[in-house]
């Protein structure tokens, strides 16, 4: 462990309704790389990036107070859970019973429900780690929260490295069969949160294959290829494909119902369930040169370009959060998993634990 690393600091970051405080966690690294963490939700609140001889750059979108993620907000940040993504009807199977979730995205259920992990009050132990100043997060999850079973003893890490990276550990553990696929959500923009719309960055990602999905954002069960398909970010492309002609090649629907753009899940290449690191995407931002990749043990990541966004919250700074104003890389099991049995299970029984690791690696411009 390097002498110049320090372990986080901590402050007050607000109140919820109830009177109990939230803290705000600050992790820093020399050269200007800090990262800061709410225990409401676990949120990533700011990663600050260092410019050659300038102030360092906050490339995630998201609030100044406590106030803002209150109010109601995408997910900026949030750990979610604690199965993530959707599940369609919002109801699944256990050993011959049929658990009903809340629905909260039409008739399904959507990043844990109404009052999901985002939406929860983490306690949190700082410390400083052989990797880095770091700061674990832990909830309970009690029997029937959300319609879910069992209950589930929930964990996730943040630690920040002397080079800048940004380590999400996420686990969690049960009493009784249930189902769990926790998800990091921040919304990146690497020119800056506050500089608009993502159309200009370049996408990565190392994958085949995509999850087609039907008007409800649930996954058809076919797998297709990304080869001549809005969604041809392959590796192999050269040069790297604009977000901004993906975006336009998935137009709205007539009714405003489909915002269009990206949000599909993508299937990543020579997964195992090994719990090996791999490279998921590569994102650039051309004007800066500023790039981030992000390393996983999931099979898979959902591509969301901001599609909701619509300019009515204000952020950090007052910044507006116009449409496409920022991009999730979310890596995770796929989405609805629970209803495809030929996929990678989110089943978790009693003495087995749950893990999902992602690394953040940035460039430093």
């Amino acid at each position: 462990m390097s002498p110049s690393l320090a372990p986080p600091t901590t402050r007050p970051f607000g109140r919820l309704p109830d009177g109990r405080e939230v803290r705000l966690h600050v992790l820093e690294v020399p050269g200007g790389w800090r990262a800061e963490i709410s225990e409401y939700g676990a949120i990533l609140t700011r990663l600050m990036v260092p410019v050659g001889d300038g102030p360092p750059v906050d490339v995630v979108l998201g609030f100044d107070e406590l106030a803002g993620y209150l109010a109601g907000h995408p997910y900026f940040g949030a750990t979610c859970g604690r199965v993530s993504n959707r599940i369609a009807a919002g109801t699944f199977a256990l050993d011959g019973i049929t658990y009903t979730l809340a629905t909260n995205n039409g008739p399904h259920h959507l990043h844990g429900g109404v009052a999901g992990f985002d939406k929860k009050l983490w306690a949190a132990t700082p410390r400083l780690s052989e990797r880095g100043p770091a700061v674990d997060f832990e909830v309970v999850s009690p029997d029937g929260d959300e319609g879910y079973p069992g209950r589930l003893l929930a964990r996730v890490t943040y630690t920040l490295s002397p080079d800048g990276e940004l380590w999400v550990e996420m686990s969690a553990q049960t009493d009784a069969p249930t189902i769990v696929n926790m998800v990091h959500h921040s919304y990146w923009n690497l020119a800056g949160h506050a500089s608009g719309a993502i159309r200009d960055h370049e996408l990565v990602v190392h994958a085949d294959r995509y999850l087609p999905v039907d008007a409800g954002s649930i996954p058809t069960g076919e797998q297709r290829s990304l080869a001549g398909t809005p969604f041809d970010f392959l590796p192999e492309r050269v040069p790297s494909a604009p977000l901004g002609a993906a975006i336009d090649r998935l137009p709205a629907s007539p009714d405003g119902t489909n915002p269009g753009g990206v949000d599909h899940d993508f299937l990543i290449r020579g997964w195992k369930p090994d719990g090996a690191l791999r490279p998921v995407a590569l994102l650039r931002d051309p004007g800066s040169g500023r790039t981030l990749e992000v390393l996983s043990d999931q099979p898979g990541v959902q591509v969301y370009t901001g599609n909701y966004l619509d300019g009515t919250l204000r952020g950090k700074g007052g910044a507006v959060y116009a449409k496409h104003g920022g991009i999730c890389l979310e890596t995770q099991l796929h989405p609805d998993s629970i209803h495809h049995p030929d996929w990678p299970s989110p089943r978790l029984d009693p003495g087995a634990t749950y893990r999902h690791t992602m690394v953040h690696r940035f460039t430093r411009r």
